[in-house]
């Protein structure tokens, strides 16, 4: 708001340019107080258009909207998925700018703030939704904006508990102080995720127009595959709350109909290039940037221990390995008194920088769904053979991550014995290992099933402990400051250690 000295030589102001004025100090307190008054008044004035997203205006065509949300949240939360969700995961460890790492959750540096990715792609999908149901011709894209804002209030509200809701995402016309709603009502209540994901289907179902769904890069506008996406989306979130309410009847229902995503190529994923801007982002950024991260001793262990070849896949040897061997770091290390020699860790194999054409931006794949039925079935919750559910996720995540899977596998350390072994660790553990980068998946699914076992971290700034939430980052205590308040009172001051409702 200021005017700089290049605008303006001797550093005068223009309304006073040859004018002589001599100012006491009593009137100069006078002046400063006025425009004090009107500076304030102005910026109270103006803070909701601060607060709303200038470059999300509600006259943008829904194609290029539905094409920006997808792509922004699918890109940010890959990035945030490596440089952050698989540090909480420990499938890789930081060697340096690592608070977080640490578990000082609250001080994210490389990564570690989602919060933001959330909200201003709930918020422009809102835009979407609301042209929808107000203009005839842009019907077609009622059914994927509901699906899309269940989906990502389930992962906002998966990592953070209680966060605003059913009063957020529509700043233009609504309020910028949205009150915090218990993730119990955002899940089961009349326009939450559950029954959003219905009302997705049910207007997808209840269209008979042809004009097309256009700015579509997950299923180029293939409705049925937007209700497959949706059926998967409930067998996923309904076994998260399994330990909450009875789901059986919902998720038998589901496998019995089949209509859900299957196979690889029905996958909820849109592909990174090997060219800017669309490559995977840690491929754009500098090298010390990726070299920050290596292969966690515990995802290392896991994968040996299972014989597991896409070890090789998602790691490279390290560099002053004599016989392409592979090599972990434990998690939190202390970087300002730990000296670590780069060379001998694991970093990220090339998929993730030199060949990113291989990855993919994940919101729901196969392999999920069949870990999440097997679990079902493991619990009793369908009549299914668990078994058969595990080896065909198995068989899908080898295939996902572009992993040739070795003929012993399924009857070697990873064969699936609900005898001998745990199942749900053994299912849990699977999904864990295909889930790298994608978001904060692992993570979550750690604080819900307890496997696979997570280590000690190095040198832990939250007591060795194992977060098991996000925390609410600071801005929110500085512009929602009563509603923030509340919720934080209700989290222990806002702490990493209070469980969110599924997992209490």
């Amino acid at each position: 708001m200021g005017i700089s000295r290049s605008e303006n030589k001797n550093n005068k102001l223009p309304f006073f340019k040859g004018m002589k004025i001599k100012f006491s100090m009593k009137k100069i307190i006078y002046i400063v107080s006025v425009l004090s008054l009107i500076f304030t008044t102005s910026c109270t004035k103006d803070f909701e258009d601060i607060n709303t997203n200038p470059n999300a205006p509600s006259s943008v065509q829904p194609s290029l909207l539905l094409r920006q949300v997808i792509y922004d949240f699918g890109e940010n939360m890959s990035y945030e998925g490596f440089v952050a969700g698989d540090l909480l995961a420990q499938h890789r460890t930081a060697l340096d700018f690592n608070l977080f790492d640490r578990h000082a959750l609250k001080s994210p540096q490389l990564g570690g703030n989602p919060w933001p990715v959330f909200y201003t792609n709930l918020r422009d999908n809102e835009i979407i939704l609301n042209q929808a149901r107000t203009t005839e011709t842009f019907a077609v894209y009622e059914g994927p904006a509901l699906i899309l804002k269940a989906y990502m209030a389930a992962g906002l509200t998966d990592l953070f508990g209680d966060v605003p809701y059913f009063e957020a995402f529509n700043g233009v016309n609504g309020t910028v102080t949205p009150a915090y709603d218990l993730q119990e009502e955002i899940y089961l209540n009349e326009n939450g995720i559950l029954d959003n994901l219905d009302k997705g289907i049910a207007a997808i179902e209840a269209y008979t127009d042809v004009i097309p769904l256009e700015g579509d890069i997950l299923f180029n506008g293939d409705l049925d595959a937007w209700i497959k996406f949706a059926n998967a989306l409930k067998i996923k979130h309904l076994v998260r709350i399994s330990d909450k309410i009875d789901v059986s009847n919902d998720l038998q229902s589901l496998f019995d109909e089949g209509n859900y995503i299957t196979s690889n190529s029905e996958n909820a994923i849109f592909n990174f290039t090997n060219t800017d801007p669309n490559s995977f982002r840690l491929a754009q950024l500098r090298i010390g940037d990726f070299n920050n991260f290596v292969l966690s001793e515990t995802m290392e262990t896991i994968l040996v221990g299972l014989n597991d070849t896409r070890l090789s896949s998602l790691f490279r040897p390290f560099s002053n390995s004599t016989s392409n061997e592979f090599n972990g770091l434990l998690n939190g290390i202390d970087a300002s008194s730990t000296s670590i020699a780069l060379a001998n860790y694991s970093l990220a194999s090339t998929a993730f920088r030199e060949d990113t054409s291989t990855l993919d931006a994940n919101f729901i794949t196969a392999w999920e769904v069949q870990f999440a039925l097997a679990e079902a079935a493991a619990k009793g919750f369908i009549n299914a053979d668990a078994q058969t559910l595990y080896n065909s996720g198995v068989t899908l995540a080898f295939e996902y991550w572009n992993t040739a899977l070795p003929a012993d596998y399924l009857t070697g350390p990873a064969a699936y014995d609900a005898i001998g072994t745990n199942p749900m660790e053994q299912i849990s553990t699977q999904k864990w290992i295909a889930n790298v980068i994608n978001g904060y998946e692992g993570w979550i699914e750690y604080r819900r099933t307890g496997f696979p076992e997570l280590q000690t971290i190095s040198a832990s700034l939250n007591n060795d402990l194992i977060p098991i939430r996000m925390p609410y980052p600071a801005e929110e205590a500085a512009l929602n400051f009563e509603n923030y308040s509340v919720a934080a009172t209700a989290t222990d001051n806002n702490s990493i250690n209070v469980p969110v409702w599924w997992n209490e």
